[in-house]
C-alpha cells in the first residue's frame, strides 16, 4: 500500500476546511429557502402600535406634557385597583437601576395620592381605547409604542422596557450631562 503523497494530503485538507466553512452558509440558506427554524422577527410583549393617540391628544384634565418631556413614560389607567397598579409599577421602575431617570410614570384615575416619581391626572371623559385598566408605554414624544392588557406579566413589561432603553441610548447632552469644552 503506498502512502499519500503530501501535496494529495494537503488537498484533501483544504477541501475539508472549504467544505467544513461553507456548511453554515448552506445550512443558512437551506433555512431561510424553507422558513424552518427561523425564529418570529416581533419579540415585543406587548402589542405594537397599540392604537392609541399620542399623550397630548388624551382628554385628560389637565396637561401634562412638561412633567414627562423627554422621558419615557409608563402610562396606566386605573379604576378601583389604583393603589395596587400603582405600587407595581413603582416597583418596576424602581427595578429599572440606573435607567429609572429616563422613565416616568403616568397614573389616570384614582384618588390616592401619587407615589414618588409619578404623575396622577384624571380623564375629562374616558376614551374609549383605554377601557379596562391598561398600561401604554410611550417613547420620549409621547408616541405610543406598546400596549398591555391589564393582567399583563410585569416582568415581560420590564423586559421590553429594558431593550427599548438599550436600543435607545440617552444623548450625552441630556440628562444633565454638559458637552465637553461648555
Amino acid at each position: 500500500m503506498s502512502a499519500a503523497s503530501p501535496a494529495s494530503r494537503g488537498r484533501l485538507k483544504l477541501a475539508a476546511l472549504l467544505l467544513f466553512l461553507s456548511l453554515p452558509v448552506l445550512v443558512a440558506t437551506v433555512m431561510a429557502l424553507t422558513r424552518v427554524g427561523i425564529p418570529e422577527g416581533r419579540t415585543a410583549h406587548g402589542e405594537l402600535g397599540p392604537g392609541v393617540p399620542s399623550l397630548a391628544q388624551w382628554p385628560l384634565d389637565a396637561p401634562v406634557d412638561e412633567a414627562l418631556a423627554g422621558d419615557w413614560v409608563l402610562a396606566f389607567a386605573c379604576r378601583e385597583r389604583c393603589a395596587e397598579r400603582g405600587d407595581l409599577w413603582w416597583r418596576l421602575h424602581r427595578a429599572l437601576g440606573r435607567e429609572a431617570p429616563r422613565v416616568s410614570r403616568l397614573r389616570v384615575g384614582g384618588s390616592e395620592s401619587a407615589l414618588p416619581g409619578e404623575v396622577v391626572a384624571q380623564w375629562r371623559e374616558r376614551p374609549d381605547w383605554a377601557e379596562g385598566e391598561r398600561l401604554w408605554l410611550l417613547d420620549p414624544r409621547g408616541l405610543p409604542v406598546l400596549g398591555y392588557a391589564a393582567d399583563v406579566d410585569p416582568y415581560a413589561v420590564k423586559d421590553d422596557l429594558g431593550r427599548l432603553l438599550r436600543m435607545n441610548p440617552e444623548a450625552p447632552w441630556q440628562g444633565g450631562q454638559e458637552l465637553a469644552g461648555r
